[in-house]
């Protein structure tokens, strides 16, 4: 095993057991153990972060941001709503959200629709 090896398993044993113990967040272990893989000079610091900038994480994370404001103000719960009394079983509540999935991914992009429909299902699994 070369030492870069090594290094790489020791940073992901250790993330793999912060994971387990659970004391500190997920994303910020994540990027303790990014960053210390460009500390040890394993991921070259340039290349480490330029994921961040990808449309695809830029979408989620405003979509995620979007979906948390849209569950503070309300909006969820009528949509919930108006899904409940249809949802008497969970396959029509599975025909319900897929429907509504399939209108939403028709205007706007895929991961964008899910974010915004996952608090509405969790909504819908609890009534």
């Amino acid at each position: 095993m070369s030492v870069d090896q090594i290094l790489i398993l020791t940073i992901l044993v250790i993330t793999i057991v912060l994971f387990i113990i659970d004391k500190w967040r997920h994303d910020v272990v994540a990027l303790l153990a990014l960053t210390a893989c460009v500390v040890v000079g394993v991921v070259p610091g340039d290349f480490a972060f330029s994921g961040f900038s990808h449309p695809a994480v830029i979408t989620v994370a405003c979509v995620l941001v979007m979906s948390f404001s849209l569950q503070r103000t309300g909006a969820i719960d009528v949509v919930a709503n108006k899904l409940a009394p249809g949802a008497t079983s969970p396959t029509k509540t599975i025909a319900a959200l897929t429907a509504l999935a399939a209108l939403m991914s028709a205007f706007m992009n895929n991961v964008g629709a899910m974010a915004l429909l996952m608090p509405v299902a969790i909504q819908l699994a609890t009534v």
